[in-house]
Order: structure tokens, then C-alpha cells, then sequence
């Protein structure tokens, strides 16, 4: 490879993934491809449809690079809509890449299109990491763009693996202490919720 392919290689965008599963917690992942791992943080909707470890995987890409200091970050999706609302979320001043996976991580899509369709500041405010301000600034500017609400009302759940202990870890990985984490999932009244399901609970509550 010349030094001319290598420099377009290097300063590309990586728009998806498709490799091994090698790492995975609710709230990020490491893929193998070709062996070599690429960290990518993903929100607990795109861990629910996760294959086993080990087993091939097929990521859509969000590839941020830090305008101030040139780092880079991946944020994967397991699906269009995913990643298309994510976009949708970074768009809007003060909502960065990490924030807009913990948004997506607190709602299911189809809640938080709702909504922002409603103009339900209060719902959305409610969520990890959104203010008033934000909330005001998400439906102005989001409110064309999403669509019409479908009657579901409220901030709603898809599914996801029962396990307490990746709900406890997806809580540290979004901001909690280790033993707030712990407390805050045993609080939980329905212990055979869905990953998704407690750390919902756990964020509004």
C-alpha cells in the first residue's frame, strides 16, 4: 500500500462493522475484525439483539472524532432506526455522542419519539442527562422530524437479557457508583424484568 492509500485509509469514516464478537456489557463491546478490535460503545437497546460471544455481528457505525483533541470514538447500533435517532439526538446543541447513547439506553424509540412528538418536556426531562432547557431545545427542533405520535404513551421498554448483574454494570457504565448501581436495581420490585426494563426503572427512579 503507498503512502497516499494508507493516508486516505487512516483519515477514512468507518460506517459499519461486521467481524467477531470478542467483548461484550450492555454498554459496550469490542469487535474482532481481521484481528483487530475495535471498541464500540452502543446503547442497551442494541445490546438486547446482540449475538453470543464469539459469533459474527453486524454493527451500523456512528464514528465520532473529537474536534478539539482528534480522538476518536465508534458508537454501534443494531439497527437504522437506532443510529437514525441517534443522529437525530446529536444534532441538538448540548446532546453529545455518549449522551445520546444514554438517552437511547433510558427509552425505547418509539417512547421517545412520542414524546417529542407530544411535546412532553416533562417525560423528557425525566431522562438521565436531559435538563428543561434540553427538553425544550429536543422537541423545537425535533418535532417535525420524527413524525406523529402512535398512541403509545410514556417512556416505554423493548426486551433484553434478564440478568441483574448487567443491569448493575449498565448503571456504572452511565454514571452511578458501583453500590448505587446495586442499590438501585435491588429496588427494583420486578426482578425478572429485561436488562432494558431495570435500567429504566433504575434511571427514573
Amino acid at each position: 500500500m503507498n503512502s497516499g492509500a494508507a493516508s486516505w485509509y487512516f483519515g477514512g469514516v468507518i460506517t459499519h462493522l461486521h467481524g467477531q464478537l470478542a467483548e461484550t456489557s450492555p454498554t459496550r463491546i469490542v469487535v474482532d475484525c481481521h484481528g483487530v478490535g475495535y471498541e464500540v460503545f452502543i446503547p442497551v437497546s442494541s445490546y438486547a439483539k446482540l449475538p453470543a460471544v464469539g459469533a459474527e455481528v453486524k454493527l451500523l457505525i456512528h464514528h465520532h472524532v473529537n474536534g478539539q483533541d482528534g480522538t476518536q470514538q465508534l458508537f454501534g447500533f443494531a439497527t437504522p432506526e437506532e443510529r437514525e435517532m441517534f443522529l437525530l439526538l446529536i444534532s441538538i446543541s448540548g446532546i453529545g455522542p455518549k449522551l445520546g447513547c444514554n438517552i437511547l439506553s433510558s427509552s425505547s424509540i418509539t417512547g421517545l419519539r412520542n414524546a417529542i412528538a407530544a411535546g412532553d418536556t416533562k417525560t423528557l426531562s425525566s431522562l438521565r442527562g436531559i435538563g428543561k432547557k434540553t427538553a425544550e431545545r429536543l422537541v423545537v427542533e425535533l418535532k417535525d422530524k420524527v413524525g406523529e405520535a402512535t398512541g403509545v404513551t410514556g417512556i416505554t421498554s423493548v426486551t433484553s437479557n434478564p440478568k441483574l448483574a448487567d443491569a448493575a454494570a449498565a448503571l456504572v457504565s452511565l454514571g452511578y457508583k458501583p453500590a448505587d448501581a446495586q442499590k438501585a436495581i435491588a429496588a427494583i420490585a420486578d426482578k425478572n424484568a429485561t436488562v432494558e426494563e431495570l435500567v429504566r426503572a433504575a434511571l427514573r427512579g
